[in-house]
């Protein structure tokens, strides 16, 4: 009698288990969703945040992004590479400051070269700049004195890890 009792509290237990074990969340994706949300987020603050692109004639010297010399180069945007054209991973034309990588997705991560990252296909990533500087800096600093920046990142099992970040313009004629 005891036999059966333990056999059956036993068989019990071992199919909680492994119900358990089979349905557990697989923590991996999340954590290199994670990995890859701060890697592009560091990617991103690291840019310089001048008020013209860095190849702009008059970006040592511009005061706001109406001294350009080139109105397409006023990084005065939240979307998109000023000037069109500029890419992430490009060896001639790549991305050179913050606001280029405002809307900018990928499907399957690359590295900072464009190289597909092995293993990371299954990933998306999206990035949006909102402008904050009013409400960021306490009202004392115009809108486009500091961004955030989120950093969307999407893994195989559709779970989403989002960062926020900020970037302030404190050095606005600082040229990589």
């Amino acid at each position: 009698m005891f036999i059966v009792i333990v056999s059956i509290s036993l068989a019990g237990i071992l199919l909680v288990m492994n119900k358990v074990t089979r349905h557990g969340a697989d923590p991996l994706p999340r954590k290199q969703a994670l990995a890859i949300a701060e890697s592009l987020l560091e990617e991103i603050q690291l840019m310089p945040m001048t008020y013209c692109d860095p190849n702009d004639a008059n970006a040592a010297t511009a005061t706001s992004t109406a001294g350009c010399a080139n109105p397409q180069d006023s990084e005065d945007v939240t979307v998109g590479p000023a000037p069109p054209g500029e890419t992430r991973g490009s060896t001639t034309n790549p991305f050179d400051n913050v606001a280029d990588y405002g809307g900018y997705s990928e499907n399957g991560i690359k590295d900072i070269l464009g190289n597909p990252i092995a293993g990371l296909g299954s990933y998306s990533a999206s990035v949006a700049l909102t402008r904050v500087g009013t409400t960021f800096i306490g009202g004392a600093a115009p809108a486009g004195a500091a961004l955030q920046i989120t950093v969307t990142v999407t893994a195989p099992d559709s779970s989403q890890v989002v960062l926020d970040g900020y970037r302030t313009r404190y050095a606005p004629n600082g040229l990589p």
